[in-house]
This record gives structure tokens, sequence and C-alpha cells, in this order.
């Protein structure tokens, strides 16, 4: 016990320090002052004092003394300053002890805390070991569920194939059964068609039973007893169902006759409808061909008085001789009226048939197969080179009407080709109209200028010659006057002049077509690859919309159908084109130019102009080249993407054969390229199939590797892609392209990266360095990238 100052006792003892006075936000100063507070009243109440007394205390040399040392002085003349000091000394030590108690009952119990936390960590560690392994185990679970899932619905879509597949064989087994009742029907009696199924003379079903007379006749026509008796010739052996081939063909003719009187009827009354479902029934005998024939063959335009007054038009009045300058006027005014007529039935065509480039290509050749002869062949009278005509404009009037006539008929095949025409050749076809005269033209030409030239210098003659009448006297004087009159003057030549550029001016007209004819040609042959691309852009965006989209599967074909058509085309249209560049340039090299090569300049422009001509074609050459090209890259890209499956690569090792075969759509691919290129290897030669086979594979190469980045490889799948490899690889050896056999065999080597071990991969490209890029793509596509956390093992590697 203590006694203050005051006669208050404190047992500094009962001090008592707690863990809870250091929770929180713990102050030194509010911890210290709780515990001496108790101990300082008095103490304070005297150092306020002392300080109040010594405010004033100045020191010597007027020095004002600081609070410190008046402090310092008052201790060093009174008694202690803190009398209960020994009780705050016992204080601090009990306090102390308290401390050093609280710090060992909290080291204690950070050691348990520490003990409880290792043992929880252990436990918990230990069940995130458990946990780790039934993931684990799910997984397994989970990919032997995904590869039962994969192989039962691969047998679910056998199983569905097979019942597809049954019931197509079922449908087939009752149509043909159907088809046997009513071939039994035709069977029965000679000539009689009245005991048929009602089916046959219900006019509401005309269009069913068309289609099921071209049903049975093909059959009749097969009928193996029949083809027996044909080969063998023998008269007993049986007759087979040549009674109905008979009654077939009779029926079948009946109901065309009658669908085409209907047709005219529709047609009478323009009634479209009728007439396109009359024409759709009509396809299903020989694929309209008849429907279309007499639809044209019926027009206004081909009447024999329209077309006797299409001369009329043309040449004006009979009796006066024709002006070439009219007859174009004539010419451009009738062909306008046939291509706004052409245009009209265009439209109808449109409505009423189901291929409307059919009928056209009917409609416009027979204008250039009878129109326009008939009209030609009253304008342009060739005139006899044995007896050929003084007057009435002789051969110069021939050719001028030649000219002007091609000129304007040329122009006519342009229009009707921008109306349309399908795939028929209307430059051709305009081209062979003046082959009769183009085979003779050039001697016309020559005996015209040499006619002009004659017609000439008699005019001169029969002036000179006008006095020898007069005698000796006369002649020699008539002679002289002549002599002095027609001396050699600028003007005859002039008009010499001017015959030979008229001349020369028809020659470019119907040179100039060659060039013209190439280069257009190729585009035309190109537009069908055009078309194709559009109808695939529609199947690219059936497919972007939705996989399910109806009908993206046929646009699909079709655009494939149309590319592969197209590209035939355009390489069978190229390989015309190198065959008619061979016999201009050996014309040019026997002809033209030992012509033209004594005439100063005239060589140089002419080989000038001939050098334009072919880079023309070239350049038209090329650009169908690379549509080709990216029209074969499309239809791989479509077959890979239809019939490449993610199982391709990812089958179990029980899936792996020891004759293993490439994939489908590998297959696929390789049998589209044989069979599409079969035509640019029969067309292209030298260093143009050897660029266009080289783009083509580096193309393929292309393609076909960022078709497999889609997918992800297991060890059995990486031989599978190694096989789909080396069947590419057997492919584009045929291309004689060394760089594109190299990239595939890289491609093989590259595959290795599915195949061999993880720790494997590192020393897999030591001695092909150049394909690491790819390399490091591939790898990331092994299905066991992540587990095996290939990326970490090999950083060093990359």
């Amino acid at each position: 016990m203590e006694e203050t100052k005051n006669g208050a006792t404190i047992d500094a003892s009962a001090i008592i320090l707690s863990i809870d006075e250091f929770k929180g936000d713990v102050s030194f100063d509010v911890l210290f002052r709780k515990l001496v507070n108790q101990f300082l009243p008095s103490c304070l109440e005297e150092i306020d004092a002392s300080e109040k007394a010594s405010v004033n205390d100045v020191m010597p040399r007027g020095h004002t003394r600081t609070h410190s040392e008046a402090v310092k002085f008052s201790v060093g003349i009174s008694s202690p300053l803190f009398p209960e000091v020994d009780a705050l000394l016992s204080l601090f030590k009990n306090s102390g002890t308290q401390l050093i108690d609280l710090r060992k009952k909290i080291d204690g119990k950070l050691n348990n805390l520490k003990k409880e936390v290792a043992s929880q960590d252990y436990k918990h560690r230990k069940t995130l070991s458990e946990l780790e392994k039934r993931v684990e185990v799910l997984f397994d679970s989970f990919a032997r569920l995904d590869s039962r899932i994969s192989s039962v619905g691969q047998t679910a879509a056998k199983i569905g194939d097979h019942l597809q597949s049954a019931d197509t064989q079922r449908e087939n087994a009752t149509q043909t059964i159907d088809l046997i009742k009513y071939l039994m029907e035709f069977n029965s009696s000679p000539g009689d068609l009245m005991e048929l199924s009602p089916l046959f003379s219900d006019d509401t079903r005309v269009s069913e039973a068309a289609s099921i007379a071209q049903k049975l006749r093909s059959f009749a026509e097969e009928d193996p007893g029949r083809q027996a008796m044909t080969v063998s010739g023998n008269a007993t052996a049986s007759k087979g169902l040549e009674v109905a081939v008979g009654n077939l063909q009779e029926y079948c003719n009946e109901l065309e006759n009658k669908l085409l009187s209907r047709f005219d009827v529709a047609s009478q009354k323009k009634d479209l409808c009728s007439m396109a479902q009359c024409a759709i029934i009509l396809l299903q005998f020989n694929r309209g061909t008849s429907v279309m024939q007499h639809y044209v063959g019926l027009r206004p335009m081909f009447d024999l008085e329209v077309m006797n007054a299409d001369v009329q038009v043309v040449l004006g009045d009979s009796g006066s001789q024709p002006i070439p300058s009219n007859v174009g006027q004539g010419l451009s005014s009738l062909y306008k009226e046939i291509t706004d007529t052409v245009k009209k039935e265009a439209e109808t065509i449109t409505a009423v048939f189901p291929y409307p480039n059919d009928v056209m290509s009917i409609l416009v050749q027979r204008v250039l197969e009878d129109r326009v002869p008939n009209l030609l062949e009253k304008l342009l009278l060739k005139p006899s080179l044995v007896n050929p005509p003084s007057k009435e404009g002789g051969l110069i009037l021939y050719l001028r009407m030649l000219a002007v006539s091609y000129e304007k008929t040329l122009e006519l095949s342009k229009d009707l080709h921008s109306v349309g025409c399908g795939d028929l050749d209307v430059e051709g076809l305009t081209e062979s109209l003046f082959l009769p005269h183009k085979d003779t033209y050039i001697e016309y030409e020559k005996v015209s200028l040499r006619l002009l030239y004659k017609e000439k210098m008699e005019e001169l003659g029969i002036e000179s010659s006008s006095s020898e009448s007069k005698g000796t006297i006369g002649r020699s004087k008539g002679a002289s006057i002549a002599s002095s009159q027609h001396q050699i003057t600028v003007t005859i030549v002039t008009d010499f002049v001017h015959w030979n550029e008229e001349a020369i001016s028809r020659c470019t007209l119907f040179s100039t077509q060659v060039s013209q004819y190439i280069t257009e040609g190729l585009e035309r042959a190109r537009e069908s690859l055009t078309d194709a691309a559009a109808s695939r852009e529609r199947f690219v965006l059936g497919t972007s919309v939705g996989r399910r989209v109806a009908g993206s599967t046929s646009i699909g074909e079709t655009a494939a159908a149309a590319g592969e058509s197209g590209f035939k085309s355009f390489m069978l249209a190229l390989q015309q084109c190198g065959s008619i560049v061979v016999v201009l340039q050996q014309f040019f090299a026997n002809s033209v130019s030992q012509i033209l090569l004594p005439v100063e300049g005239a060589h140089a422009a002419a080989c000038e102009e001939m050098a334009s001509a072919m880079s023309s074609a070239e350049a038209a050459a090329y650009k169908g080249l690379q549509l080709c090209i990216e029209t074969v890259m499309a239809e791989v890209d479509r077959l890979q993407s239809a019939e490449q499956k993610a199982a391709d690569f990812r089958s179990s090792d029980d899936d792996i054969s020891p004759e293993q075969r490439p994939t489908n759509a590998c297959t696929r691919v390789i049998a589209y390229l044989s069979r599409v290129l079969e035509s640019a290897f029969t067309t292209l030669d030298g260093l143009n199939k050897q660029a266009f086979l080289t783009e083509l594979g580096n193309r393929l190469h292309k393609l076909v590797m960022s078709h497999w980045e889609k997918f992800t490889f297991n060890w059995s799948g990486g031989l599978q892609l190694k096989r789909d490899i080396s069947e590419y690889a057997d492919f584009v050896r045929c291309f004689n392209a060394p760089t594109v056999d190299e990239k595939f065999e890289l491609l093989g080597i590259l595959a290795n990266v599915f195949i061999v071990a993880p720790e494997s991969l590192s020393s897999l490209f030591e001695g092909t360095p150049s394909i690491k890029t790819d390399a490091k793509r591939f790898i990331q596509l092994r299905d066991d990238y992540k587990s095996t956390k290939l990326a970490t093992k090999l950083s060093s590697l990359w």
C-alpha cells in the first residue's frame, strides 16, 4: 500500500491489464493517463504554481528564464518535485510484470493458432487433392461419355441412313408397282386408249399423267426382251412391251398436241398464268423443246409479210439506186425495232417459261438465221468479178453496202446479247452471216480499185481523143492540146488516196473484229464464273445465318455445278483462243509482215497493233484464270466444311485399321480437283500451265492448313492427318511444281506434332527450323495441350 500527499492510499499491485485493452485502435497516451492520473493531481498543481512563479523571473543581463530553466531552478532549491515517484515506480514495475504475462499468454495463443492453422491447412490440402482426383475421374467419365455419345450418334446416323434408304426403297417399290399397273394397261390392246385409268383422261391431273407417261415410256423402251429382239433380229423373239411403247407414244403425242392447243388459246388471250402451266407440263416432253420452238415460230416478227417489208424499210423505193448512208439509217431503224420487239418478248418469256434462257436462245437464233439473212440476201447482191458492172455504182457500191451492213449487224448482235440469249454465241453466228462475202472481199476490193483507176484514165482518154477526126494536123494539134491539158496533177492523186483510204477503212472494219472477238469471247466465258460466284455468295450468306436454312445445301450444290461448268467453258474458250492466236501469228508472219516490211514505218505500226491486240486478249485470259482459281478454291472449301467431321481426327485407337483410308473430305476434294482440272491440263501448256498450277497448288496448301486449324487431334487423328496429307501430296505431284511439292512434304513433317510424345517435341524440328512457326500453331491443336502443360514445357524451345 502506498500513501499520497493528500492522504489517499493506492495499491499498485491492484492494477490489472487485460488483452481487451489492446484491441482496436490503441493509444499509448490514453493508457498511460489511465494508469497514473490517480497519482498526479497534487504534483500537477505544484508544477502549475511553480510555472506561474517563474514566468517573470529574469536572468542576468536582461534575459528572461525559459520554462525549462525555471523548472530546474525550482527543483534545485525546493523539496523533490514528484513525491509520488515511488508509487509510480511500483506501478510501472507491476505493469511491466503484467505486460510480460500478457505477452506470454498471447504467444501461447499464437502458437496454438499456428498449430490449428497448420492442421486446417493440411486438411484443406488433403481435401483439394481428393477433389482433383475426383475431378480427373469426372473428366475421364465425361470423355468416355463424349466418346459414347459420338459412337451412339454415329450409330444413330447410320440407322437413320438405313431407315431413309429403306423408306426410299419402299417409296420406289410402291411407285414401281403403280407404274407396272399402268404399263399393263398400255400393253393390253394395240391402239386402244379407251380402257386406261381415269388418271390419263382427267384434265385436272394432266401434269401427273404426263410425268407418269414419260416414266412408262422410258421403262418400256428399256425392256430387255425388246432389246434382245432388236439386237438378234429374230422375228420369233418376245415382243416384250412393244405394244405399250406404241400406245404410250400415241398417248404422249395426243397429250402434247392437246397442251400445245391450250397454250395457243392462252397465248391469244394473253393469259400468262395458263401459258406457264402448260409450259411446265410440256417440260416432260423433250425438256419443253416443242413448246419453245412452237412459241417462237408463231411470233408475228417472223411472218412473211413482215420480213418482206424489211427490204422496203431499208432500201426505200425499188426504182432508185440505194445510197449507203440511207441504207445505214434504215438498218439502224429496223434493227432497233427488232431489238425492242425481242425485249418485249423477253418479258413474256420470263413470265411463262421455266427456262427463259433456252427460249431466248431459240428466239435470237431465229432472228439471226431467218429474218436478218432474208434481208441481207436481198441487200447484198454479189456482183460478178468476171464481168464487173460499170454502171449503177459498180463494185464500190457493193463494197460500201457490205461495210455498212456488217457494221450495223454487229451492233444488232451486241444489243441482242445485252437483252439475253442464253448460251448462244451471237457474235459467232453474226460473223457466219458474212462469211460468203468475207471470203472474196479482198478480191472485190482489188478489182474495185483497178476499175476506179481504169475509169479515171478512160475519162481522161476520152477528152484527149475528141479531136482525132480532124486529120493528121488536127490530131497532132489535138494531141498537143490534150497533152498540155492533162499533165500530172495533184487532184488525180488525191482521188487515188481517197479511194485507198476508203478501202483501208473497210479493211480495218473487217480485221479488228478478230481481236474484239477473242477478248469479248473470253469475257463472256468469264461471265459464267461470275454467276457461279454470286451463287456461292448466296450459299455462304445462308449458312452464316444458320446451318439449317432451308435450301442452303441445294444452293451450294447448284453453285458448285455452275462453277465447274463455268471453269470448263472458260478453259474451252481459252483453248479456242490459243488456236486462233496461232493462226493469226502465222498469217501475220507469212503474209502481212512480208508485204509491209519494205514500207517505212508500216511494219512497226502493224507489229505494235498486233501486240496491243494480243495484250488485250492476254489480260482477259489472266482475269479468267484468276477467277477459275477462285472458283476451284471456293468449292474445295465448301467440300471440306461439308464433309470433314471432328471425329475424323479424334478417333479411338481401336478404330485404326492397317490399311487406313483418307477421310471423306480429302477423297471428295481430290475427286473434284481431278475432274475439274482435266480441262486445264489439256488447254494450258508451257509456262502458262506451270504458273497456273503453281498458284493453284499454293492456294490449296494455304486452304487445307487453315481448314485443319479448326480441329483438335489425338494420336490416331495425327495418323489420319498424315494419310490425308500423303494423298494430297501424291495428287499435286502431277502439277510438276517443285515449290508446291516441298510445301506438302513439310506438311507431312508438321503432322508429326500430333503423333510423338510431348517430351519428344523439342527435338522434332531440329532439321527443319523453317516450319517452327507453323509447328507452334499446330502443337496447340493437340488434345493434350492443356492437360500436359505443353506451353510451359516448350517455352524454351521457341
